[in-house]
C-alpha cells in the first residue's frame, strides 16, 4: 500500500508531478491551492478527489500521509514543521529564508523516523547519477573546477507574485540556483567555504493585469565556489533569453572531463581525441527537472511499497535525496552570494543550525 498524498501548490510543477505520482500508484488524495478556486481548478484537471484552501484539511486528512509542499516560499516553512510535527512524511521545496530553513532543520532532527526531503528532482536525473558513480571511479582524475551555465526565458508569472520579489523567494539564484548548488555539492562530496558573486535585475518593470509593477528579484546570476578541498565551482544563470534552453555542468579533472548536456552525458579523458557519449537522452524530450522527477518519484516508489504502514519507508531508495540540513546549506550560501552582491567581496559560508542541539551549533563539512 503507497502512502496518499496531499499536495500544495497549483503551479506548473504540480502539474507534472501529479500525473508522475498517479503512475506510479500513489493515490493523490487533496490539493491545497491559494484561493479555493485555484485548488478546485487543478483537482478537476487532475483528478484530485479534495480541494481546498486551508492547510489544515490537507495536513489533517486521514487518507494523507505524504505531503509534497510546492508552494511560493515564504508558506513552505509553516506547512513543513506543521506536517511532521502531526506526524506527515514530507517532501518540501527550498524555504524563503535562513531562519525559515533552521526551523526545518529542528522539526526534521526532532521526528528522525519520518521521510523529510528537498524536492531538488536534479539528484535523481539519470545524467547525474551516473555523473557521480564516473567521478567517484576517477574519470576525471583529481577534480579541479566545476562550470554550470543554466539560460532561459523569463521566470515572472503573468500576474504579479513572489516569483517578482527578491525578499519572497523570487529570482533565479533562490529558485534555479539552489537547486545547481545543492547539485555540485551532491556530485563532488563538497561544502563551499567561500563564495563571491554578482547579481542583477535586469527586467525592472512588469506589466500584470492591473497596472504596472516593479521587480526586484533577480534575472541573471554569476557567482563562484571555492569549495572544501581547493575545488572551484563557476556558476551562470541568465533568464533575459526567451526561445534558449541552455542547461549545462561540466566537471574537469585532472585527467578527464565530463559534461551533462540537458539529459544526456558525455566524457572525455584525456588520452582521447574527442568526447564519447555516456549516456543518451530516453527520447522523453522533457528537460531536466522533469526528467529528475520522474526518476524520483520511481524511487520514492520503491522506498514506501514493501512496507507495511502506509507512514513507513525505506532509507536506501531515496539515499540520494536532498535532506533538510543539505536545504539549510544551500540557503546559507545563497544569502552569502547576496552579501557579496552587495559588498563586492568574496564571502565566508558558515552553516549555523540554531535551536537543534546546544552542543553542536556549527556542522562539519564533508571531507
Amino acid at each position: 500500500m503507497l502512502p496518499g498524498v496531499g499536495v500544495f501548490g497549483t503551479g506548473q510543477t504540480v502539474r507534472t508531478l501529479v500525473p508522475l505520482l498517479q503512475k506510479e500508484g500513489f493515490p493523490v488524495q487533496a490539493v491545497w491551492g491559494h484561493t479555493q478556486e485555484e485548488a478546485e481548478s487543478l483537482a478537476g484537471e487532475l483528478d484530485i478527489p479534495f480541494s481546498t484552501n486551508k492547510t489544515d484539511d490537507v495536513l489533517l486528512h486521514p487518507e494523507v500521509h505524504l505531503v509534497c509542499i510546492l508552494t511560493p516560499p515564504p508558506h513552505t516553512r509553516q506547512i513543513a514543521v506543521k506536517a511532521l510535527g502531526i506526524g506527515k512524511n514530507v517532501i518540501s521545496e527550498q524555504a524563503a529564508t535562513l531562519t525559515d530553513a533552521c526551523k526545518m532543520v529542528t522539526a526534521a532532527r526532532y521526528y528522525p523516523q519520518l521521510l523529510s526531503i528537498m524536492g531538488n528532482s536534479l539528484r535523481f536525473l539519470p545524467a547525474f547519477v551516473q555523473m557521480k558513480h564516473l567521478l567517484g571511479e576517477g574519470y576525471c582524475g583529481n577534480l579541479q573546477v566545476c562550470e554550470a551555465r543554466v539560460y532561459g526565458g523569463t521566470l515572472l508569472s503573468q500576474s504579479y507574485g513572489w516569483a517578482w520579489e527578491e525578499l519572497m523567494g523570487g529570482g533565479g539564484l533562490h529558485t534555479v540556483g539552489s537547486c545547481i548548488i545543492d547539485l555540485l555539492s551532491h556530485l563532488t562530496g563538497r561544502w563551499a567555504v567561500r563564495v563571491h558573486g554578482m547579481l542583477r535585475t535586469f527586467v525592472r518593470q512588469g506589466s500584470p493585469p492591473g497596472g504596472i509593477r516593479s521587480v526586484t528579484a533577480d534575472d541573471y546570476a554569476c557567482f563562484q565556489l571555492l569549495m572544501s578541498g581547493g575545488v572551484v565551482c563557476s556558476v551562470t544563470l541568465n533568464f533575459n533569453l526567451p526561445g534558449t534552453d541552455v542547461h549545462e555542468i561540466m566537471l574537469v579533472g585532472s585527467s578527464g572531463r565530463l559534461v551533462a548536456r540537458g539529459t544526456e552525458l558525455y566524457g572525455q579523458r584525456a588520452s582521447m581525441q574527442v568526447e564519447e557519449l555516456l549516456l543518451s537522452d530516453d527520447g522523453e524530450g522533457v528537460g531536466p527537472s522533469v526528467r529528475g522527477l520522474n526518476s524520483m518519484v520511481t524511487q520514492l516508489r520503491l522506498s514506501f511499497q514493501a512496507q507495511e504502514d502506509r507512514r513507513s519507508w525505506a532509507r536506501h531508495p531515496v539515499s540520494m535525496a536532498a535532506s533538510f540540513e543539505d536545504g539549510l546549506y544551500v540557503q546559507t550560501v545563497v544569502d552569502a552570494i547576496k552579501r557579496s552582491n552587495r559588498t563586492g567581496e568574496w564571502e565566508s559560508v558558515e552553516v549555523k543550525i540554531q535551536d537543534v542541539d546546544p552542543n553542536h551549533n556549527h556542522r562539519t563539512l564533508p571531507n
